[in-house]
């Protein structure tokens, strides 16, 4: 079926206010490869490489961005994760939901999604959605995952991936003779940390299962850690990643740690001084083994993770009842940056921030610690900081408190495949807000020296970062 193009708000200078700002982003951003270094891909889907069964499967069903647009609409849950309705009655009520988005990145990501993958260039809305359920389902019988990622230029991406994981995946996707991105495994021991969870010590068991290491005392918990980091180097990893609400660094001693360790194996849960001590010696001692290895080390930090108990219960985490916290983060941050600093054992590191009104604590933290052989980056605007206004507002703080030129860019942070036009979201704000200085008059007008940054931006100083071989 053809789609009429008379509805489509999107441009070809969608974003981009003046036409220094279209040369910029036409003549240099749009031809840029992406490298996607944090993502939550399933790494399994990739491997497949099968089509996909429907449009809810790659853009509705494991979308918490969506879900909490549709629970603040009032739509009721069965139509939002329930098992009991059909593709089809959820998609409607998407569809329903889309037109009171306006104002909201989600607003903006649905229609250039529709564009860039499907061609579809009709506003989403009622009158619209079964024309564009059919549609979309029609066009992903002959779409692969890596068919989709090839599409959007995908060079190389990264998946966020538990310590405990083989890594089958991974294994399978390197071997394959299909073309596609090139598919890196991240290593995330959020897990590690929980030890307030209840299940805590099984997963303690399963990891010295996999490590093939008893874990008996601290020693011997820091010796597994170490040979998963190992596995995972020797299968491609570079980069690990931290979902923390802070950064923990109480004083701590190894003998303290192992007092602690000793007390949960004895089927005990730690007060929260003893909790704070032992997963801020865990937290030094991992960045010194990434630091050994040459990897980059990330750290989200901010959220307020599981605020619906109920939903939590139901349904489990990441399912659209999170929020922004208010945490200290200076002083802590600071404090981990810098004992790893004297010891020569800091390495190169990605700092995000969800609070916005600590915008500058992040911008200014990593110039105390950049030298010729360590950056410190602060990290794109994140997750609910990853919309317009909140992405022009890091990258200008960042422009007047660090290296703007030094910026290494864009990431989806997603578990969505239709979710890298977000790359292209990034770039046309960048664009623009140079072009808008240039024409202002803040910036001489030269189109080269700032056609070479914004490529750097959106590609080569990520590329040079975080050392991989692409």
């Amino acid at each position: 079926m053809e789609f009429i193009n008379t509805a489509s708000f999107i441009k070809n200078n969608f974003l981009l206010e003046n036409k220094t700002a279209e040369r910029l982003y036409f003549e240099y951003a749009v031809s840029m490869p992406i490298i996607d270094y944090h993502n939550h891909l399933s790494p399994g889907v990739i491997a497949a490489n099968e089509p996909f069964s429907s449009i809810n499967e790659i853009w509705l069903d494991s979308d918490h961005y969506k879900w909490r647009a549709m629970r603040s609409l009032g739509v009721p849950e069965k139509f939002i994760t329930g098992k009991e309705v059909s593709n089809k009655e959820k998609f409607d009520q998407w569809a329903h939901t889309v037109p009171f988005t306006v104002g909201n990145p989600l607003f903006h990501w649905t229609h250039l999604e529709l564009e860039r993958y499907f061609g579809i260039k009709t506003l989403l809305q009622p009158s619209t959605s079964t024309a564009i359920f059919d549609e979309t389902n029609r066009q992903l019988l002959d779409k692969t995952p890596k068919g989709l990622l090839n599409d959007m230029k995908v060079q190389m991406l990264c998946t966020t991936d538990d310590p405990i994981d083989d890594l089958s995946h991974h294994k399978k996707i390197s071997m394959s003779k299909e073309f596609g991105p090139e598919v890196l495994p991240g290593f995330r021991p959020d897990n590690i940390f929980n030890v307030q969870g209840a299940n805590y010590m099984d997963y303690v068991r399963a990891l010295g299962d996999v490590a093939e290491i008893e874990i008996v005392d601290f020693d011997s918990l820091l010796e597994a850690i170490r040979s998963r980091v190992n596995y995972f180097h020797q299968n491609g990893c570079r980069i690990s990643d931290h979902g923390l609400e802070f950064t923990h660094a109480s004083d701590f001693t190894h003998a303290k740690a192992n007092t602690v360790f000793e007390k949960l194996l004895s089927g005990s849960l730690p007060t929260a001084e003893e909790e704070s001590l032992f997963n801020s010696c865990l937290l030094y001692e991992l960045f010194v083994i990434y630091h050994d290895h040459g990897w980059t080390q990330q750290l989200h930090l901010g959220a307020l993770r599981g605020n619906n108990q109920k939903l939590k219960k139901q349904l489990g985490a990441d399912v659209g009842c999170d929020s922004i916290g208010d945490f200290a983060q200076a002083k802590n941050l600071s404090k981990l940056l810098g004992m790893l600093n004297d010891k020569n054992k800091l390495t190169n590191t990605i700092l995000y921030n969800l609070n916005p009104a600590m915008n500058e604590v992040f911008a200014t933290m990593p110039g105390n610690f950049n030298n010729d052989k360590v950056e410190i980056q602060w990290g794109t605007a994140w997750w609910f900081l990853d919309q317009k206004d909140g992405m022009e507002l890091q990258m200008r703080t960042l422009s007047n408190m660090g290296l703007l030129s030094k910026f290494i860019g864009m990431l989806t942070d997603s578990r969505s495949f239709l979710s890298f036009p977000r790359h292209e979201y990034f770039r046309r704000l960048l664009c623009n807000m140079i072009g808008n200085d240039i024409e202002k008059g803040l910036l001489p007008h030269d189109l080269s020296f700032f056609g070479k940054m914004v490529e750097n931006i959106c590609y080569h100083n990520l590329k040079e970062f975080i050392k991989y071989k692409i």
